[in-house]
């Protein structure tokens, strides 16, 4: 049987390292008010790639000490409010870096390696401020070679919204790896999804190559439209204006506050 939403939110401790997917690949933002509820802070949240409404509102509720990522947007709705504004209040450390590079880093956890190496960063501006990344010359090169050492990222824990998961815990995430990258990476994953159907997703064909095994899953939550005001791929499409609206809401921080607590108010009736 699948657990509740706080449940889920239980998992999280103050100090974790969170692994939160783009807007496109399945945000659970039905687990963000559960997070807030439930309180813990100071997290370091892992954008996979990039982050958006969840993230903001995390920032916004006070809950994150640092983010990582390769960019903040709200999309259409423009920039993120409560991200932009803690980040000139100097309220969290931002970790800036490159689509890339935090996928390279995902995929050194999943091999158990302690590092992989990139060459595309020589010369950027953002290695100029990332005192954890390394530059090294190839040892298999005659003449100087600079390379970029990316530590692994190794979440404690990944949070994602997916269509369906089986009664066996199988999730179908489809085409969506950075799904399964952050899965594979992580020591704890928890899934919200729109529904639970009959059968095994592995042992159907149709479905087998785009489902993550439950090897790689913590705990499940029904969430029917668990993605909402984001759009979730296949299922339904985002709303923009509540995007919006919270755009517009949150560039204080009255606003931002008026506006969780109507969302609240909105869950119970």
């Amino acid at each position: 049987m699948p657990d509740d939403l706080r449940s889920l939110a239980a998992h999280v401790t103050p100090g974790m390292r969170i692994a939160l997917p783009v807007d496109y690949a399945g945000v659970s933002m039905a687990m963000t008010k559960p997070l807030i509820a439930h309180g813990a802070g100071d997290l370091d949240l892992v954008c996979v790639p990039t982050g958006g409404l969840q993230v903001d509102q995390l920032i916004g509720a006070g809950l994150v000490r640092s983010v990582e990522t390769s960019a903040m947007s709200l999309g259409e709705a423009g920039g993120a409010p409560r991200f932009n504004q803690a980040v000139k209040d100097g309220a969290i450390r931002l970790k800036d870096a490159t689509c890339p590079a935090i996928h390279a880093g995902l995929l050194a956890a999943q091999k158990g390696s302690p590092f992989v190496p990139m060459r595309g960063l020589i010369g950027t501006d953002v290695l100029r401020h990332r005192d954890d990344w390394r530059v090294i010359d190839n040892p298999f090169a005659e003449d100087g070679d600079p390379i970029v050492l990316i530590p692994a990222i190794k979440p404690d824990l990944a949070i994602f919204h997916a269509p369906m998961a089986d009664l066996q815990g199988n999730v179908w995430i489809g085409r969506r790896r950075e799904l399964a990258a952050m899965a594979y990476a992580s020591t704890v994953t928890l899934v919200t999804v729109e529904r639970i159907v009959e059968g095994s997703l592995l042992a159907d064909e149709v479905t087998a190559a785009g489902t993550l095994p439950a090897l790689y899953v913590s705990a499940i939550a029904l969430a029917p439209k668990g993605a909402w005001p984001y759009g979730l791929w296949g299922e339904y499409a985002p709303d923009t204006a509540e995007m919006l609206r919270y755009a517009k809401a949150a560039r204080s921080a009255e606003g931002f506050a008026d506006y969780m607590a109507s969302q609240q108010t909105e869950a119970l009736q």
